[in-house]
């Protein structure tokens, strides 16, 4: 099976797995082993034998912690090392059926679609260089049919070059006979509407155009349609229903939002609702997709939420069963924005450093501006709403925001950033609550 090949080809242990999160995500280690481990277990069900891996079932996870402290993150993060098909909903988006609104199944069927996506990029990727070539073949026997007088080595040069972009040529395009369709329902109007003008595109025939276009503009119409030709679509679902079922992940945000308080009416009264149409999902069921049946069994869930007001407990018992993992995040402290600030691969000065070179500028943060941004943001944390890391998105850009706005400037080539200079800028902002409420 591909996924198992996917996976070891990885073959990343649990401690692995921790260094790779490392890069990205500031402390949490508790968080970030609980989804090593339930990614290493995917591997080791792989290697399982016989009927037995079917009954070993993904111990799905709940996150509990304030925002901005890296569960999304973690989540989306761990996708990207196990080259999963991932998809992040909020839980409070969804209705329980008979609602007006987005049923608990869509999820699946966004995920087989984003599987499909990820398989169709590979293969465009394996079969690009046929496809070009083709298209080359094809561009030359126009060129060479108009009789410019050129041979067609001097031709197939040029074009190699870029030196015939310009030059016109016309093609047949090929477009489906359809009309758009439009298809009003209660539940997912689009999916319904979308699966209606797919069934009838593979029975309509196909009419074909002539068009003028530039050699550029061929290019890429004909590259389309060499690489629709060449991918078996076929193949490209059953493996993303096989990648989908045994390696997919969904990150199901907000988990809280939807334990409503017993006994109300009103928006309250289809949260416990959406809970007992989750349960079926993440127990294991099949949904209907547009590529077919998706059983959910081996889909590993990661929930997440703050619980201020509730707790993992009010949930239905039968969808805490479902997730035997639960992991508390820790509130981010000021030395670990310090951390956060420069350490990740994508951190934010190194973002800034980036953004500013672009106009030639060098951005430089002595060591002790480092702090006093933390300081400083850990402080507005504290005085007004806890946003975690979020806080130093907003304390950057007011920081940097006039600085920003000046360039491009042939005067400025360095931008000096000090403790001092962190303070004059923002200190009265952050001392101000009513002030830093708007601004930071």
């Amino acid at each position: 099976m591909e996924a198992v090949k996917r996976l070891n080809s990885k073959f990343l242990t649990p401690v692995e797995i921790v260094k790779e999160l490392d890069r990205y995500i500031i402390g949490q280690k508790k968080a970030k082993m609980a989804v090593a481990i339930a990614l290493r277990n995917r591997w080791r069900r792989q290697q399982v034998k016989g009927k037995l891996r079917e009954e070993i079932y993904p111990n799905n996870i709940i996150l509990i912690g304030p925002t901005g402290v890296g569960k999304t993150e973690i989540a989306r993060r761990l996708a990207q090392l196990a080259q999963a098909p991932f998809v992040k909903v909020e839980a409070s988006k969804f209705t329980e059926v008979g609602y007006v609104g987005r049923d608990v199944e869509s999820i699946i069927r966004d995920l087989i679609e984003i599987g499909v996506s990820m398989v169709k990029a590979e293969k465009t990727a394996q079969i690009m260089e046929r496809a070009e070539n083709l298209v080359q073949r094809k561009i030359l026997n126009l060129l060479a049919a108009s009789g410019e007088g050129e041979s067609r080595e001097e031709l197939k040069q040029k074009l190699i070059d870029g030196k015939l972009d310009n030059r016109t040529v016309e093609i047949e395009v090929t477009r489906p006979a359809i009309p758009f369709i439009e298809v009003f329902s209660q539940v997912g109007a689009e999916e319904i509407g979308l699966e209606i003008q797919d069934a009838m595109a593979q029975v309509m025939p196909k009419q074909t155009k002539k068009r003028k276009v530039t050699v550029k503009e061929a290019r890429r119409i004909l590259t389309q349609e060499e690489m629709d030709k060449l991918i078996d679509m076929d193949e490209v679902i059953s493996e993303a229903k096989n990648r989908v079922e045994n390696s997919g992940i969904v990150f199901l945000d907000e988990i809280d939002k939807i334990v409503g308080a017993t006994g109300t009416t009103g928006p309250d009264v289809s949260r416990e609702g959406v809970q007992r149409d989750l349960l079926p999902v993440v127990e294991g069921t099949n949904v209907l997709t547009k590529y077919g049946m998706i059983r959910t069994d081996h889909i590993l869930f990661i929930a997440a939420g703050a619980f201020h007001n509730a707790k993992p407990s009010d949930l239905i018992p039968e969808l805490q069963g479902r997730f035997p993992i639960r992991v508390e995040l820790d509130s981010l402290t000021k030395e670990d924005f310090q951390r956060i600030l420069v350490e990740p691969e994508n951190s934010l000065v190194k973002q800034y450093t980036a953004l500013l070179s672009a106009e030639n500028v060098r951005l430089e943060l002595t060591e002790d501006a480092i702090p006093e941004i933390a300081s400083i943001a850990a402080e507005v944390n504290e005085s007004t709403e806890n946003i975690g890391a979020r806080r130093l998105h907003t304390v950057m850009t007011a920081l940097l925001e006039d600085i920003l706005f000046q360039l491009p400037n042939p005067a400025v080539r360095t931008v000096r950033i000090d403790a001092e200079y962190v303070r004059n800028k923002l200190k009265n902002i952050a001392a101000n609550k009513d002030l830093s409420r708007y601004i930071l």
